[in-house]
């Protein structure tokens, strides 16, 4: 039994929606749904009255829930006591974020903070969008670097934990030119002649973006899917190929459009991009003491941003 479906379970006795507590979750609602069925399965009865709307537990679901709390109470306060064991020291910061913010993001952005913050020890965790989130309101990682897109918000309470906004990022499509410079497909194609589309895995943070971007198109866009992954350096690689076109991150491209090995794959007449926010998260300190090493990153990032005064 994973004790994630015990928190998924939690999620769904509290706020009596799937579709709701997929999203706090961070997975789609059939993904829900099928863990919500495998607890059942380990419990061998039915935990959810799916007759009635909103959804409310069976008597034993009230009583798994209940012991859930206690049982997800004492895991946590498990992990807690012994995180001074652990061996990466209290002076070492480890970060939660995205494959590709780990990729483009965060090196430069470090960087930038050198003369205000000093030197800095740091352990990456680079992970998806949902795992990476999940690392910090699991307690299993000191911050979170993340993207926020108004169409797939981040579901974080904020009265545990705390938000600094670290800049922007723009998603667009880009390809492979062809010898005269011109993109070797161009968006928004036709029905005759779709555009290869090469894809974010279903699920993905990063893909469910680009579907909202295709969606605003409406019926002008003409994708055919010919390729798919999670790892956004890995469409990079394929559009650089020729196999298609790629939604990436812009500060992700910069060398290969400086070298000519990319190009955008729309003009600025056509609105097929998204901003990102790119964002720093915490959980407020109470129970759990913060290391004072990311104490003090956090108070010296939060000055950087407030300016003089």
């Amino acid at each position: 039994m994973d004790t994630k479906w015990l928190e998924d379970f939690v999620s769904l006795a509290e706020t009596r929606s799937f579709s709701r507590s997929a999203q706090l979750r961070h997975v789609t609602q059939p993904a829900f749904s099928r863990r919500i069925q495998s607890l059942e399965a380990w419990a061998g009865t039915d935990l959810v009255d799916r007759s009635s709307y909103p959804t409310r537990l069976t008597p034993a679901g009230q009583t798994l829930y209940g012991q859930a709390l206690e049982i997800l109470t004492a895991l946590q306060a498990t992990r807690n006591m012994l995180r001074p064991y652990c061996p990466t020291g209290q002076d070492q910061i480890e970060f939660a974020m995205p494959h590709t913010l780990g990729f483009t993001f965060f090196p430069a952005w470090l960087s930038s903070l050198r003369e205000a913050v000093g030197p800095v020890k740091t352990r990456l965790i680079a992970l998806n969008v949902h795992d990476a989130v999940l690392r910090l309101m699991e307690g299993s990682c000191d911050l979170l670097i993340t993207y926020q897109h108004t169409s797939q918000p981040i579901q974080l309470d904020a009265e545990r934990y705390e938000m600094l906004s670290l800049g922007q990022e723009v998603l667009a499509p880009y390809v492979r030119p062809n010898e005269d410079g011109s993109p070797l497909h161009r968006l928004p194609g036709s029905a005759e002649q779709p555009w290869p589309y090469l894809a974010y895995a279903p699920g993905a943070y990063l893909g469910r973006v680009v579907d909202w971007v295709l969606r605003q198109g409406g019926a002008n866009f003409h994708p055919e899917r010919v390729y798919e992954t999670d790892m956004s350096e890995s469409l990079k690689a394929m559009a650089i190929a020729g196999h298609g076109v790629a939604f990436l991150p812009a500060s992700s491209v910069q060398q290969a459009l400086r070298a000519g090995q990319l190009v955008a794959a729309a003009g600025p007449e056509l609105a097929c991009e998204a901003r990102l926010d790119i964002r720093l998260y915490r959980e407020r300190p109470g129970a759990r003491r913060p290391k004072s090493a990311a104490q003090k990153f956090w108070d010296d990032v939060a000055a950087t941003q407030s300016g003089p005064g």
